[in-house]
């Protein structure tokens, strides 16, 4: 099964969750001494830190780090104006245009739904399974992406507002007009970190060149480190 996004069933799920969005309250303190690394590729490097909020797949990153397992995989899905995804460890030395996606380390890690961590632009996230066998919606042990996304304009958030029922706070409201990012992915994939430092390289990654499966016609590598 690959890790992708459903994008047809995304409307339905987002509806679905927006009364447990809202049933949610935080309850972590503010946060201080994240956790930092660096995602070098060829097109710059993006410095991330780890939320604290989301504990399970900061470690969880950490981990990976260390033992290098992200080392040599590639950004193997890139869509402009959406996201750049990676962590596919069958994506290291992957023949050319071979289609990636399925690679996974045999365990998922619980969803971290959390108020306030939004898809905003520079947003990491964890990929997953859909909906179908994960009901759950458990994170990719390995498998991340990070959020390019779109400016909205009021108007657009209005309509999410009034056909989808959803809230936001005149903050959030702020960032998806200003920033950007992919509000309808709120509540659905665990937001467990951002970049701090290099936003400008997910937009050349996501100019990339692309193949029928979003692969990036010429290999994207990365390697991640801790700061």
């Amino acid at each position: 099964m690959k890790y992708l996004f459903r994008l047809a069933a995304l409307a339905v799920a987002f509806i679905l969750n927006i009364s447990t969005m809202q049933a949610q309250t935080s309850a972590y303190p503010e946060t201080g001494n994240e956790q930092l690394a660096v995602i070098h590729t060829p097109y710059g490097d993006m410095t991330v830190k780890l939320y604290n909020q989301t504990p399970q797949h900061r470690d969880n990153f950490i981990k990976l780090v260390k033992a290098q397992m992200y080392d040599n995989t590639l950004f193997h899905r890139v869509i402009k104006d959406f996201m750049i995804q990676g962590g596919d460890p069958k994506s290291k030395n992957a023949a050319p245009g071979e289609m990636l996606g399925t690679g996974d380390l045999g365990y998922t890690v619980p969803a971290e739904f959390v108020p306030g961590l939004l898809h905003k632009k520079g947003a990491l996230a964890a990929a997953r399974q859909g909906d179908n066998v994960n009901p759950r919606k458990e994170s990719s042990a390995s498998q991340f992406y990070i959020v390019q996304g779109r400016i909205y304009t009021p108007r657009e958030i209005e309509i999410l507002k009034t056909n989808y029922g959803v809230s936001f706070t005149p903050e959030q409201e702020q960032i998806y007009t200003t920033v950007g990012g992919t509000p309808h992915l709120d509540g659905q994939y665990t937001v467990f970190g951002e970049v701090i430092d290099g936003m400008e390289v997910i937009d050349r990654i996501a100019a990339q060149a692309t193949d029928g499966n979003n692969r990036p016609v010429e290999d994207i590598p990365m390697t991640i480190t801790l700061q």
